[in-house]
């Protein structure tokens, strides 16, 4: 595809300045390169540059590897931890609620996203003082703003209470920052939304060039994820219509290819952040390991083989419904080119893979992922809206939602995933929350699901898992961060 737009004008400043992330050697302000802190801001190429470096950090280990979807679907009954018995250990410990605070899954989300919270934070900062075109500043600044927002939603929902940091910190501020209240988050990320709503435009009024950059549509969608989150399904679905009557979305006619580089940036994606293989022999920084830690492990495909969709998942589905296949790979199987079948390894026990992260052959190797990393679909917003419909009490507004995404999953086979028709709202709920698991089923969703729904101990406990309730609910602060404190932080009950 040719819109991958976010990585060619990122790698010269990338390189040079926001790689420091939030260290002391950022303050030192030494000279890497041309560029430096005293030299950067200074026009509307660095505007681009320095959004564009946040967008950069959500290819990253942290938001995209093994930490990330250890806190997402494996930490959920979606999925096990996968590959070889001993392989990742504290995986495992993630996966069965046996880890503590020094688990590095915990370590390693609070330091990424905290680092893509400095990188909003600077240019956020620093892009009102540039003289450049107004109209362009202001969507930058809604860019970056999204990106603060979306990060913290994350962050909030695993920890709970935690430091809301809006500004540049100075080098005495670093490790004194208090845990702020969720709810006081949760203001700030509602505010950032609605600041990016009023300034970012259209997903068809983007350039082919700059298709994947933040829009209206994409914010308007998260803000309606926060006020599901927050139970006010009227505000939810104000927002989750906006999309729908914009007219900007629809369902792709073949959920299979939603996940395959047809579907990248298409009709169905409203947030989705681009990935490219850009170099022959390395991981080069448009790619992301996301595809490599989840691929078939051994030949073809040489990825690592975790994320391993589950037993409790696999059962989830109704007789024949397609997105099985489409979500599941198995030893035998033809990889989703036709190049070749899945063959089996010895040392890996009830074998199978996340076919939607699979890519084809590409360049480099697979840590050099090129598969876009796809945030949130339209199926989702049309869920949420039948989801907030039905707790309004308006089941006759939400069934034609939830059968929308059946009836694009059954495709031209009407004996199977027939229409829902049950008006009974306690029916509908379970119904419509049975169709977002297996809709959206290892695309990251379920565990933030379970926790809105106040349902996450009953669920994963009948799942086999051994989930302490008041304590699993969110994680625990990890280790480094309160010892580098010295006190000022506290951890989560129980922890």
């Amino acid at each position: 595809m040719s819109t991958k737009y976010i990585i060619k004008n990122t790698l010269i400043a990338f390189s040079v300045l926001f790689m420091v992330g939030c260290s002391s050697d950022f303050l030192d302000r030494k000279p890497r390169g041309q560029l430096t802190y005293d030299t950067f801001f200074e026009n509307e190429d660095h505007a681009l540059q320095a959004v564009n470096a946040i967008y950069n950090i959500y290819r990253s280990w942290e938001f995209t590897a093994l930490p990330y979807l250890g806190a997402t679907d494996i930490v959920s009954d979606d999925a096990d931890k996968g590959s070889t018995e001993n392989d990742a250990l504290y995986l495992a410990e993630v996966d069965n609620f046996q880890s503590n605070a020094t688990n590095s899954v915990y370590s390693s989300m609070w330091t990424g996203h905290y680092q893509a919270i400095f990188r909003a934070n600077l240019a956020i900062e620093n892009i009102p003082n540039i003289t450049m075109n107004e109209q362009l500043k202001a969507r930058l600044l809604g860019e970056a703003k999204f990106l603060r927002a979306f990060v913290y939603f994350r962050l909030v929902q695993w920890y709970g209470d935690i430091p809301l940091i809006t500004k540049i910190l100075t080098e005495d501020e670093y490790f004194t920052q208090s845990r702020t209240s969720a709810g006081e988050v949760y203001t700030q990320i509602e505010k950032d939304l609605k600041d990016a709503i009023d300034v970012l435009p259209e997903k068809s009024k983007y350039a082919p060039e700059d298709l994947g950059r933040i829009t209206k549509g994409a914010a308007r969608g998260i803000l309606a994820k926060v006020y599901m989150v927050k139970k006010d399904y009227t505000k939810a679905l104000e927002q989750c219509e906006a999309i729908i009557s914009s007219n900007e979305y629809s369902l792709m006619p073949s959920y299979a290819d939603i996940f395959t580089s047809k579907g990248e940036q298409g009709p169905e994606s409203v947030f989705e952040i681009s990935a490219v293989a850009l170099q022959a022999a390395v991981a080069g920084p448009g790619a992301s390991p996301y595809n490599m830690v989840q691929g078939v492990r051994g030949v073809p495909n040489l990825g690592w083989g975790f994320n391993r969709p589950s037993d409790n998942l696999v059962a989830a589905y109704e007789p024949g419904d397609p997105r099985r296949q489409a979500t599941v790979i198995y030893v035998g199987e033809i990889l989703p080119d036709g190049s070749t079948k899945v063959e089996d390894n010895p040392d890996i026990l009830n074998e199978r893979y996340n076919q939607k992260a699979w890519v084809p052959k590409h360049a480099g190797l697979q840590d050099n992922g090129p598969g876009n990393l796809r945030l949130l679909r339209y199926a989702d917003v049309l869920l949420l809206a039948a989801e907030a419909y039905n707790e309004l009490g308006n089941a006759s507004a939400a069934l034609p939602l939830l059968n929308q995404i059946r009836k694009r999953a059954r495709g031209t086979n009407n004996f199977i995933l027939t229409d829902v028709t049950t008006t009974d709202q306690s029916q509908l709920r379970e119904r419509i929350r049975k169709e977002r698991r297996v809709e959206l089923a290892m695309e990251q969703h379920r565990w933030f699901d379970l926790l809105r729904w106040g349902i996450a101990g009953q669920t994963l406990k009948a799942a086999g898992k051994t989930f302490i309730d008041n304590k699993h609910e969110l994680f625990p602060i990890p280790q480094t961060e309160l010892d580098l404190s010295d006190g000022v932080l506290q951890q989560n009950s129980g922890w």
